[in-house]
């Protein structure tokens, strides 16, 4: 277990921790856990129903930290240097002539985000070889120049660390150090269609699994220490190694970039990834701070989470513990215990909930492939159904109106959390909530008018639900 202290015996004000997950809720952000650690000790652990500390969560680019620790542990095994050019590693995976720019390219570049390539080389034809991809799209420009933010370059070096390894590179790094300090057993790392794990954006972990893996980087990897990791690898790692100012979306990604590690304000680093799946580490204050959400809906959404930070807790840290504040440390227990991803708030019942209570609807020609949609209440109204055919098969996702209800999303399977409310009294609103491999919401706004139904269907996730965009239309099924 990971000591825990009272905020304020870490010099941090109870308070202050309260206003900061406020504001987060005033920013309507889709918070799924916060974990605050301070001098190594935990002073907050939150979660927002239906997660929980046992929750396995996407974590997106995150991923790329622990690729980076990787090959840092590979180098200090010497399996390998970070000037060799990548290709010595995969002449299997080679075209008969490779490009110039491709045989210039070396691991240093590749872990610094100086490659030679615009984008994602497996994205445009995800069916083919990932990690062949990377060497056989045609550069954009030479390596060890710019920075571009490029995941197929640390899908490669997870490739080659497994490679080396002989194992997957989560297996190899609980050996060499997550297993010493606790790391979950059922994490894992997705993979790609070809059996590599997805080293840029497949991590599927726990909340404090992100925590543990922090305070070793930020501790120089020595926890209770014990020297775990490489410190010399480290501090390059975790020091500006290129510019990021013309790229970076939002100030925090403005700051410079490490080795798979994102430099950021308050002279600190970031393990950072999609949706507001964040470890901001800020040493000069010895404070870490773990974030799990959604923000893909929100602009801006990963930096209004560093903005409450640097606003709502930094200003306030004490280097020295501070008087007891029970009212305060009650009050933020309170809040804790009570989180939950919010539902839909309005009206839970209609004027025509009775009159389309389970009426099928003939859905006209779609390219989704749906052919029916009809709709099923609970007598009290507290919950519904809304049922989807394609052909013969039936997809069901339950909601709750008022509340959420926690459930398996149509034709993927993935847990999710969803809830509705009427709008008015002829168009009903559903929002899923995607809280599994898969992190992202879909949406459904139906408007019942006549004895027929318009559906328009919105899905806000990187990959997958392409089902489920765009508009359904359908009448009342004749007996």
């Amino acid at each position: 277990m990971l000591p825990c202290a009272v905020p304020e015996y870490m010099g941090v004000p109870s308070k202050a921790i309260i206003k900061f997950i406020q504001r987060l809720e005033e920013y309507q952000i889709p918070m799924h856990s916060i974990l605050i650690a301070r001098y190594g000790r935990l002073i907050t652990e939150a979660y927002y129903s239906p997660c929980d500390n046992h929750t396995l969560h996407r974590m997106f680019s995150v991923s790329k930290s622990f690729t980076s620790v990787a090959i840092g542990l590979m180098a200090e095994e010497g399996r390998l240097s970070l000037d060799d050019p990548i290709i010595q590693y995969f002449p299997d995976k080679l075209p008969e002539k490779v490009h110039p720019w491709i045989a210039r390219l070396t691991i240093r570049d590749m872990l610094k985000m100086q490659t030679c390539h615009s984008a994602a080389t497996y994205k445009s034809h995800p069916e083919r070889d990932w990690v062949e991809s990377f060497f056989t799209t045609k550069p954009s420009h030479p390596p060890g120049t710019v920075f571009n933010y490029d995941t197929s370059s640390s899908h490669t070096l997870c490739a080659l660390a497994e490679r080396l390894a002989g194992k997957p590179m989560l297996d190899y790094l609980r050996d060499r150090f997550l297993n010493q300090i606790g790391f979950s057993r059922e994490a894992y790392m997705i993979k790609d269609p070809f059996g590599i794990s997805m080293g840029g954006s497949g991590l599927m972990a726990t909340s404090m699994d992100l925590l543990r893996f922090a305070l070793a980087v930020m501790n120089g990897g020595t926890p209770d220490g014990k020297e775990l990791l490489p410190k010399g690898y480290l501090k390059e790692a975790l020091s500006h190694q290129t510019d990021t100012l013309l790229s970076g979306a939002t100030l925090d990604e403005r700051q410079g970039y490490g080795y798979q590690f994102w430099r950021i304000q308050k002279e600190g680093f970031a393990c950072y990834g999609m949706g507001g799946q964040l470890a901001i580490c800020i040493p000069k204050y010895d404070l870490i701070c773990v974030t799990t959400a959604d923000t893909q809906e929100i602009q801006g959404g990963n930096q209004l989470i560093y903005n409450s930070l640097y606003d709502e807790i930094s200003p306030y840290l004490s280097e020295e513990a501070l008087p007891p504040d029970i009212p305060a440390q009650t009050r933020l227990e309170d809040l804790v215990n009570h989180l939950s991803i919010r539902p839909l708030y309005g009206k839970a019942a209609s004027p025509l909930t009775a009159e389309i209570q389970e009426k099928v609807y003939r859905l006209s020609a779609n390219s989704s492939g749906f052919t029916s949609l009809s709709l099923r209440f609970h007598e009290k109204n507290s919950d519904g159904l809304l049922i989807l055919s394609i052909g013969t098969q039936i997809q069901i996702l339950p909601f709750g109106l008022g509340r959420m209800l926690t459930g398996r999303f149509p034709i993927y399977g993935q847990k999710c959390a969803t809830s509705g409310t009427w709008l008015s009294e002829d168009t009903l609103y559903i929002k899923s909530h995607l809280i599994d491999e898969c992190v992202g919401s879909v949406h459904f706004q139906l408007v019942f008018r006549d004895d027929g139904v318009t559906v328009y269907m919105k899905k806000i996730e990187e990959t997958y639900f392409n089902e489920f965009t765009g508009y359904l239309y359908g009448q009342v099924k004749a007996d």
